[in-house]
């Protein structure tokens, strides 16, 4: 049984009459009737009493209409859904970020915008490291990523583009022995302890922090570990060593504790949204492009240096 045989069957059962019916369909008054006595074979039962003058309806012909409307409407509403996922209005979209994303201006404003522009698609949200909504882009439990791709290889089939750019500084606490060092530099803090995130963590600013300390001829001295950034500013404010983290932090607002930016232009990392290549036309690319547009709004923005 196909749909085009349901809706033959409503047209004469709304007409009453195959010849009303088959102007209404725009074919021939024969195809029409052969199709509709066809679909009576097909479901073993007949619809219409059928006299030289007039045809009417049977009981199962009623109960058959009443159906009929039913699944040409959830045709229809399905073949609508469709067109809408398609155009990124409904669905549900699966979203991670890194810790610091939600102290950045931009974050609100690209989740907000998404709202009110598709209300009806549902917003899953997750903090994950970098490293681990690498792996769920991969395994397709994200669709897209609020990430620090920092010293990690991303790979090709991952499209992304950069949201904001921030300085790596030194977290110290106040009256530090580097406090009024200027510039201070990544070797200033050789004999330092550090404090960090754990190894599995999978930030990938644990990786970029280890790789700018061996280019400066040493290993960063971890005498502990937090997985908050609360927690990391708190430990540095009670002095158990000082930390590395994007200067975006300072609007934490903690008192006893410093940032300090490092001289040298290695130490900038970018925020930035991950998603599938492929994915293009769907609910993650409305969300991409949204991104995109107020990036572009937030740099012309920017005053222009003389």
């Amino acid at each position: 049984m196909e749909l085009r045989h349901l809706r033959y069957f409503v047209a004469v059962a709304e007409e009453l009459s195959f010849t009303r019916a088959a102007d209404r369909l725009h074919i021939g008054q024969p195809p029409l009737s052969q199709q509709v006595q066809a679909l009576e074979e097909e479901i073993g039962a007949i619809l219409f009493d059928r006299s030289r003058r007039s045809i009417r309806l049977t009981e199962a012909g009623r109960i058959f209409l009443e159906d009929a409307y039913r699944v040409l409407a959830m045709a229809a509403s399905a073949a609508e859904t469709a067109r809408r996922v398609e155009k990124g209005e409904v669905g549900q979209l699966k979203i991670g970020f890194i810790k610091s994303t939600a102290f950045t201006p931009i974050f609100p404003k690209i989740i907000n915008t998404y709202r009110t522009r598709y209300p009806n698609v549902k917003l899953v949200m997750q903090e994950m490291s970098t490293m681990r909504q690498l792996a769920a882009l991969e395994d397709y439990s994200l669709d897209l990523a609020f990430i620090r791709p920092m010293d990690t290889d991303i790979p090709s089939h991952l499209v992304m583009t950069t949201l904001q750019n921030h300085r790596l500084s030194v977290l110290m606490p106040d009256h530090h022995r580097l406090a009024d060092v200027d510039p201070l530099s990544i070797d200033d803090l050789r004999n330092e302890d550090f404090v960090m995130f754990p190894r599995d963590e999978g930030t990938t600013l644990n990786l970029a922090i280890y790789r700018l300390c061996a280019e400066a001829g040493f290993t960063p001295r971890v005498t502990m570990e937090a997985r908050e950034v609360a927690t990391i500013t708190g430990l540095v404010a009670a002095r158990c060593g000082i930390a590395i983290l994007p200067d975006l932090f300072q609007s934490l607002g903690i008192k006893g504790v410093l940032f300090r930016p490092i001289d040298t232009p290695a130490m900038v990392t970018q925020l930035a949204l991950a998603s599938r290549a492929a994915e293009s036309g769907t609910i993650p690319q409305a969300f991409f492009d949204i991104a995109r547009e107020l990036v572009a709004q937030q740099d012309s923005a920017k005053p222009v240096s003389a």
